[in-house]
C-alpha cells in the first residue's frame, strides 16, 4: 500500500509540475520600447488612422500618452491599457485607436516569435522640431520595462 501511495504521490507531483510547464515558458518579457527592435519590428510604419473624439478634455492641446501592451506571437497588440495621459485629456481611447492597429514581424533574433511587454508613447498636436516633440513626450515615459 506504501508503494502505491509513493507512486500515486510522485505521479501527481509529476502532472502538476508539467502542467505548471506552460505557463512558466510563457512569461513575458518587459521591453523598453529602444530596445524592442531586438524582439519585434514595427511593419506598418506609415500613417494610422486614429479615431480622435470630436469634443473632450485637452483633446487640442499638446500632450502624449503612454499606451502598455503585448506583441503576442502572432505580431498583433493585446491587452491595451492607457498608462500614463500629460496633460489629462480624453485621448486615451485614440491612443488605443492608434496602438491596436500596429502589426509587427519577429527580429532576426526573435525567431521563436516569443511575445514581449512594452509600451509606445503616442504624441497629439505635437511639434515638428525634434527636441520639443521630445519634451512633451517625456512625461509620458515609463519605469519598471527593463532593457531587454
Amino acid at each position: 500500500m506504501r508503494t502505491m501511495n509513493r507512486l500515486g504521490q510522485s505521479l501527481l507531483v509529476a502532472t502538476l509540475l508539467a502542467a505548471g510547464m506552460p505557463a512558466m515558458a510563457q512569461q513575458t518579457r518587459q521591453v523598453a520600447p529602444e530596445q524592442l527592435s531586438n524582439y519585434w519590428l514595427l511593419l506598418n510604419q506609415g500613417s494610422i488612422s486614429v479615431d480622435v473624439p470630436n469634443s473632450g478634455v485637452n483633446i487640442y492641446k499638446p500632450g502624449c500618452v503612454a499606451v502598455t501592451y503585448t506583441i503576442g506571437t502572432d505580431g498583433v497588440p493585446m491587452n491595451l491599457q492607457v498608462a500614463k495621459v500629460m496633460p489629462p485629456s480624453d485621448l486615451g481611447k485614440a491612443a488605443i485607436s492608434a496602438v491596436s492597429k500596429f502589426r509587427y514581424g519577429p527580429s532576426l533574433t526573435n525567431k521563436n516569435e516569443n511575445p514581449v511587454a512594452t509600451y509606445y508613447i503616442v504624441p497629439f498636436n505635437s511639434p515638428d522640431d525634434n527636441a520639443q516633440q521630445a519634451a512633451l513626450m517625456a512625461p509620458c515615459k515609463l519605469t519598471g520595462f527593463g532593457q531587454g
